[in-house]
């Protein structure tokens, strides 16, 4: 039995951080009821962000809205407005992820949902919070990064801002909302409380980046330095970094400079010695060490680190992963179907639980799939 089982979510939320946290909810056994705009629904379902299409669907929806169902109904309409209500009377969570003040232009903010079922969970998703003066900004994974300062974290000094190549944001968002609301839903079994969860991308933009932030108070204020070749870590020294072989990349981690220089027959670099050297003069014995590493291939040099306990790896596309039996052994690729027939491979949930994969076997919904499924429950 998974923990969530009998617990029902009505989630208003679209593209990524909302239903990114019902998906975790969906996946430990919640059922997820996606209410959906007629006609258009979900932006995500035409929001495509690559040219690979499923089902005439983005690719992105599938993945994240898997294993949920979708009723499609119109805010404005009374008799669609009196279906909302009775869904929100039997459910245990509402979740959305608007914009401030649009859930109480719908009518659907907390005061109001809470006058209908006081004890839900009610869980929310903004951009920047409710006040200040970027309250009303589009909440978006790349425009969160670019002002949080997270862009100048990635890539070589050289490269400007660099934005991680994943809705970072997005996820961790979603993750925070999604911890939230099983943190709440126990107090609720245990106090029989109602709550109401307030997260935004902003804080978690600024919470990702802990380490960095902690590091900046305690360093006077001084801005992240990233190094000129290799950059992995803007607060780490050498040798902490990718570096190109002669057939590939390899990735380096923490490790003595002095050691290495002898283990790799580089001994140049055994002039350098740890501490303070390996992050001041990073920049030179990062540069060093790649031009030496260039000389042989990965495997090469994994089988001398690898023996001497180094942590390093191999740095891999998706095509060789896919084909490691490192990767094989997780079993972390799915099928699932949607009620249509149409099937594709994703992503399972990554928790395991009393020993237990956690699969899922149902697609995405088709925009308003459930509308008579779930109409008959409630009116029949």
């Amino acid at each position: 039995m998974l923990p969530l089982t009998d617990f029902t979510v009505v989630d208003f939320s679209q593209f990524l951080s909302g239903p990114l946290a019902s998906l975790r909810l969906a996946d430990l056994g919640a059922r997820v009821i996606k209410i959906e705009k007629p006609d258009t629904g979900d932006i995500c379902r035409q929001m495509y962000t690559s040219d690979t299409v499923l089902n005439e669907t983005s690719t992105v929806f599938h993945a994240i809205n898997r294993n949920k169902e979708s009723i499609a109904l119109d805010i404005k309409d009374e008799a669609d407005r009196d279906i909302i209500i009775k869904l929100i009377e039997r459910a245990d969570v509402v979740m959305h992820n608007f914009r401030p003040g649009v859930m109480e232009r719908l009518g659907f903010d907390y005061a109001t949902v809470s006058e209908i079922n006081p004890k839900v969970i009610y869980g929310e998703i903004s951009g920047y919070g409710e006040t200040g003066p970027w309250a009303k900004k589009p909440g978006q994974d790349l425009l969160l990064q670019s002002i949080t300062g997270m862009t100048w974290l990635s890539g070589n000094e050289g490269n400007g801002p660099v934005p991680m190549g994943l809705s970072i944001v997005d996820m961790f968002a979603g993750a925070n909302l999604s911890s939230a609301i099983l943190s709440c839903l126990y107090r609720k079994a245990m106090h029989d409380l109602g709550a109401h969860i307030k997260v935004s991308m902003l804080d978690s933009a600024v919470d990702i980046q802990f380490e960095a932030v902690t590091t900046y108070f305690r360093d006077g204020g001084q801005l992240p330095q990233r190094t000129a070749v290799s950059n992995a870590h803007a607060y780490l020294g050498a040798p902490y970094g990718i570096y190109k072989t002669r057939d590939g990349f390899l990735a380096l981690a923490m490790g003595s400079i002095p050691f290495l220089g002898k283990l790799l027959s580089c001994e140049v670099l055994t002039d350098f010695t740890d501490g303070e050297q390996a992050f001041v003069r990073r920049d030179a014995i990062k540069d060093i060490l790649g031009q030496h590493l260039a000389t042989q291939e990965t495997s090469y040099w994994l089988e001398i680190l690898e023996a001497a306990d180094i942590w390093c790896a191999d740095v891999l596309d998706w095509n060789r992963l896919l084909q490691h039996d490192g990767f094989k052994v997780l079993d972390m690729i799915q099928q699932v179907t949607m009620g249509d027939g149409f099937s594709y491979a994703t992503t399972r949930c990554p928790i395991r639980i009393d020993g237990q994969v956690l699969y899922s076997d149902k697609g995405s919904p088709k925009l308003g799939e459930h509308n008579q499924k779930i109409i008959n429950e409630l009116y029949g």
